[in-house]
């Protein structure tokens, strides 16, 4: 079943629920979902594809964060609850992330790859995590440590 599908019979399952702050989160990820759509038709495609998806939610979780951080901040904790329970929406369609020592290992072989040697290689090394791993990794975490291990 793909993202779209996905999306459609969690937010029906969620309405039949009656479970609000739920529907509330899928119908604003279906919103976005079609803000993309049409963002992309110029350039001839009618239905973004799932890593594009992939992507839009990983920008999502990442704004969501952020505001978090603003309204603790701001001690406005049931707005950052709020947006706590919408990252966690949306980050059960987000594929599994690598853990540390998976990460890691990915990088070593991205370096080995890549035959890099210095930090003057890292975009050789960047280049080949994003098409390899791209769902899985999270791209600021693999930056300081592409650059240890190139001993930067």
């Amino acid at each position: 079943m793909n993202l779209r599908d996905q999306f459609t019979a969690a937010l029906k399952t969620a309405m039949l629920a009656k479970d609000a702050p739920r529907v509330g989160a899928l119908r604003m990820v279906t919103a976005k979902l079609k803000d993309s759509d049409i963002a992309a038709r110029p350039k001839g495609i009618t239905a973004i594809p799932d890593d594009e998806i992939i992507a839009m939610l990983k920008t999502m979780v990442k704004s969501r964060r952020e505001s978090v951080d603003l309204y603790v901040q701001g001690h406005r904790q049931d707005l950052a609850d709020k947006e706590l329970a919408e990252i966690a929406v949306i980050e059960h369609f987000l594929p599994a992330q690598m853990d540390d020592a998976a990460t890691e290992a990915a990088i070593v072989a991205a370096i080995a790859e890549s035959n890099s040697v210095s930090t003057k290689d890292m975009g050789k090394v960047m280049a080949i995590l994003k098409a390899k791993h791209a769902a899985a990794l999270d791209m600021s975490k693999v930056n300081p440590i592409v650059k240890r291990l190139l001993g930067g």
